[in-house]
Parts: structure tokens; C-alpha cells; sequence
């Protein structure tokens, strides 16, 4: 068995053209995705970068984990404690390990760990390549060392490989000789100038007046497909922006086609499972947040999971509500072997083989990074709670109609009081059955809040609002310093 694994950063699923969308963004991956299996409804457990690979390749949510956020002790794998033992039992056993007892020889090519301070992650490879960019790696800069790996090891059987692009994170750096794909292509038609002008009343890192951050920073020396670009003002802002997205995925889709040739050259592209997922996704516009990841939502938090699995008959799209984690667990079982009891990944292999209805009731998935954030997921509704605003302009409760509303333009939390109780219900069975599933443990939501809330955002609340001075919004400064940042878990 040889896997392949496309581990693209920042990918949001409905910017893919076979998940959707109006633009042609990837035709290598549809190509792939027609050979395989789309999962419509996947999600990370928890968002964004360090916290969701955390769960995948643990096999554990956040909340038993420990890792939830970007700093702080939420950054950090929990201490085992007294029941370590020669060699910590959850490392042991992680995704990577288990692969290793499938007899795979398992290779990362990812600066992954580096960047997070995430050295955890190494446990279990055979071989690991870091670019040494810390994330700011361009596709081109990956692809030769997948493309000399392949070449020398590509005849050989039973390995994995993780290959990981960037791309599609801020700031969009696509060399400019790459040209704009989308010049003549319609920005997505949701965002209205309407919106715009309404979150330019608003405020928040990322939001419409500063999408670069917490200032208008002209990011443009360094990375020009930014040019002039400080805020966005108007709907040609934000088809500068939104090109700039969409050509990350288009050159990160382009190195794919060019390691799938080399799959098809030496005639193993049949032979060979293919994975191709996201970290995270990123809000565009999404609740007043340009190019980011700061939300615990269905735009942030689902991802795209494309399996072509060879030899299998397997449906061409599942809409069941799943984990990213459930995924790992999934090619555990199919590679024979039992997934961990301490895992929170659920394996649906059986299922899938025999068409049976597979899925969770509901997700919980969570933010502690940018904002401190649980969402439930469930039926056609997102009901987003916060504890932590981050400087954002989000109330205590928001409920949101996924289809009907998928893009988050109108919360109607007060219209249905029900779901909103339902919803708030469900939360409170996951949390009760996540503590009892080990009890000891702090929930690190609560310690994100005791260190000062989400790391992004500590310490910058007197640099914002003298942002907000200068930028002419004086009445949003009282509202934010009167604003409660943590409510009851």
C-alpha cells in the first residue's frame, strides 16, 4: 500500500471547483476527486493550524489533547503524567505510529513543527523534510523535495507521504510570473457592497478597515500581489483579495498535476491511495474577517477530504457529519488494524465498505486561537457560542442557517430561541461526555481564558483602540472596553 497525502493549508472547501465553485481553482485535485470520494461535511475538531493537525495526528479533540490555541499552555500536548511510561503512550500510538505498525515507512515533508514549536509531531516518521520557511514556503519550493523523494523511493511499496503546501495562506505570495487566473472571473457574488460598507462600521483584527491585521500595513513590499491594498473598501478590494486566495490554491493545485505525473510515469498512480485535505479553512468576508482563521464555523473549520482509495466502491459523495480525526481513524481500520481506545476519532470504514448510513448526530467544533469559540453543528443549523470575543464584534450567541445562509450575513439567534436551547443542550452532553472521558483534566478553554484569552489578541486591546482613534471610529471604543470577554463555559 503506498499513500499520498496533500496537506494544504488554509483550504477552504467550497473555494474547490469540484466542491462548487464558480472559479476553476483546481482542476488537478477535480481530477483526482473524480476518480475518488468527496466527504462534503468534514470538519477539524478544533481551528486553526496548530490545534487542528494536533487532533488529526493524535487522534484526540482539543479538550483531551490540551491543545487548543496558537501560545500559552494551550499550545502544548498535556503531560501524560504518572501513567507515562518509557515512552508516552499516546505518542505510541498517534496516527503516524499506527501507520508505522501497518508497515508503512512514513515521510513528512512539512515545516510544520518547526513553525509551531509543535516537536511532538516528529514522533513517529521515518523521515521528515523541513523547508526551513516556517510556512512561508511556495509551492515550488516544496515540490523538489517531493519530486526527489518520489523519484528515488516511488518503486518501493508500503510508504506514506505528507506533503504540505502553504499557499493559500496570507499574505498571497504566488510569484507574480504565475499571472492572475481569475483577471476575468467574477469575484464570489455574496459579498455585496452592502456588506462591505456595514462591516466598515464595525471593527475587529481582519475585519474590512484593517485585513492585515491590527493596522493598514501595506504588506505589498514584500508580497505585491498585495499592491496598495491596505483595506478593503469596495468590491474591486476585494477581488484584488480574493484573487489573491485563489490563485494560492491554483499554484498549489498546479505542483499536484506535476507530482501526479510523476505517479503516472512509472505506472503506480492506480496502485496508490490518495489523500487530500486542509488544516483549516478561512473566513473571506465571513462575519467581517478577511483572510483568516478566527472562528469556530463551517467556514473555518470544514474542511475538503477528497480519498481516492484504490480498488474501492465507494459512493462518489457522503454529506455525513464527520471529523477530520474520524478520517485517520477510518484509514487505521481499512489498513486492518484497531484504532486506540483513547482516540476520539471514530473509524467508519466498516460502513463506508457496506454502505451503510454512517456519521455523527452533531459536531463540536472549537476556536481558541483568535477568538474562544464552540460551535454545534447539527441538521441545517450552526449555533456558534463565544466566551472570547478577540476584539471582534460577535455577540454571546449566534445561530446561523447553513444552507439558507451559508455565507453568515443574518444571525437569528433571537427569531429561534428553541434551537438556540437544543443546540446549547447538545453542547452540554459533548462537554459532560468529554470530561468524564477523562476527568483529571482541565478543559484548556477555560485556561486560554485564565492566561488572557486567545494569544492572537493578548496584550493588543490599548494598540486597538488607538487604532480605532485614528481611524475615525471613536464610538466603537466604549463598546469594546464594555464588552464581557468571558462568559461561563
Amino acid at each position: 500500500m503506498r499513500i499520498l497525502y496533500f496537506d494544504i493549508d488554509t483550504l477552504r472547501a467550497d473555494h474547490l471547483s469540484c466542491y462548487g465553485y464558480h472559479r476553476n481553482t483546481s482542476p488537478n485535485i477535480d481530477a483526482i476527486a473524480k476518480e475518488g470520494t468527496i466527504f462534503k461535511e468534514c470538519y477539524v475538531s478544533d481551528a486553526p493550524c496548530l490545534p487542528s493537525r494536533a487532533s488529526l495526528f493524535t487522534g484526540r479533540f482539543g479538550i483531551h489533547s490540551g491543545i487548543v490555541g496558537h501560545g500559552g499552555t494551550a499550545a502544548d500536548l498535556r503531560l501524560t503524567g504518572k501513567i507515562r511510561g518509557f515512552q508516552d503512550q499516546y505518542l505510541r500510538y498517534n496516527w503516524i505510529s499506527m501507520l508505522r505498525r501497518a508497515k508503512l515507512y512514513p515521510v513528512s515533508i512539512s515545516p510544520y513543527a518547526e513553525r509551531h514549536s509543535a516537536f511532538w509531531f516528529y514522533s513517529g516518521w521515518k523521515e521528515m523534510y523541513n523547508p526551513g520557511m516556517r510556512g512561508f514556503e511556495r509551492a515550488d519550493q516544496v515540490f523538489p523535495y517531493a519530486e526527489r523523494w518520489l523519484k528515488d523511493n516511488r518503486q518501493k511499496d508500503n510508504w506514506f507521504l505528507h506533503i504540505n503546501f502553504w499557499d493559500p495562506h496570507t499574505p498571497y505570495r504566488t510569484p507574480i510570473s504565475f499571472g492572475n487566473p481569475f483577471k476575468d472571473k467574477p469575484a464570489p457574488s455574496w459579498l455585496t457592497q452592502e456588506i462591505i460598507d456595514n462591516h466598515r462600521k464595525s471593527y475587529g483584527p481582519h475585519s474590512a478597515c484593517e485585513p492585515s491585521g491590527f493596522t493598514d500595513q501595506d504588506l505589498s513590499q514584500w508580497f505585491p500581489r498585495l499592491k496598495g491594498l491596505k483595506e478593503i473598501r469596495n468590491l474591486d478590494d476585494f477581488k484584488q483579495w480574493i484573487d489573491g486566495y485563489d490563485t494560492g490554491i491554483r499554484f498549489s493545485d498546479e505542483y499536484i498535476g506535476k507530482i501526479i505525473e510523476i505517479l503516472k510515469e512509472d505506472d503506480i498512480y492506480d496502485e496508490v491511495l490518495i489523500i487530500i485535505s486542509s488544516d483549516h479553512g478561512e473566513n473571506q468576508g465571513e462575519l467581517n474577517i478577511y483572510g483568516d482563521h478566527m472562528t469556530a464555523c463551517h467556514i473555518t473549520n470544514r474542511v475538503p477530504m477528497i480519498i481516492k482509495w484504490p480498488m474501492k466502491n465507494w459512493k462518489k459523495e457522503y454529506n455525513s457529519l464527520i471529523y477530520q480525526t474520524d478520517i485517520a481513524a477510518t484509514i487505521v481500520e481499512g489498513l486492518g488494524l484497531k484504532v486506540p481506545d483513547f482516540w476520539d476519532g471514530k473509524s467508519f470504514f466498516s460502513n463506508i465498505e457496506n454502505n451503510k448510513k454512517f456519521g455523527r448526530e452533531f459536531l463540536i467544533i472549537s476556536q481558541n486561537a483568535w477568538s474562544c469559540q464552540r460551535t454545534v453543528r447539527f441538521d441545517n443549523w450552526a449555533l456558534i457560542k463565544t466566551y472570547h470575543t478577540g476584539l471582534k464584534n460577535f455577540p454571546e450567541r449566534m445561530l446561523y442557517d447553513y444552507e439558507k445562509d451559508f455565507h453568515m450575513i443574518n444571525n437569528i439567534a433571537e427569531e429561534k430561541p428553541e434551537i438556540v436551547n437544543y443546540g446549547l443542550k447538545l453542547l452540554e452532553i459533548w462537554y459532560k461526555e468529554m470530561l468524564e472521558k477523562e476527568p483529571k483534566n482541565e478543559d484548556p478553554m477555560k485556561i486560554v481564558l485564565k492566561e488572557g484569552g486567545p494569544f492572537h489578541t493578548r496584550g493588543m486591546l490599548d494598540n486597538y483602540l488607538k487604532r480605532l482613534q485614528k481611524s475615525g471610529r471613536q464610538d466603537m471604543i466604549k463598546t469594546i472596553q464594555n464588552r464581557k470577554e468571558s462568559y461561563n463555559i
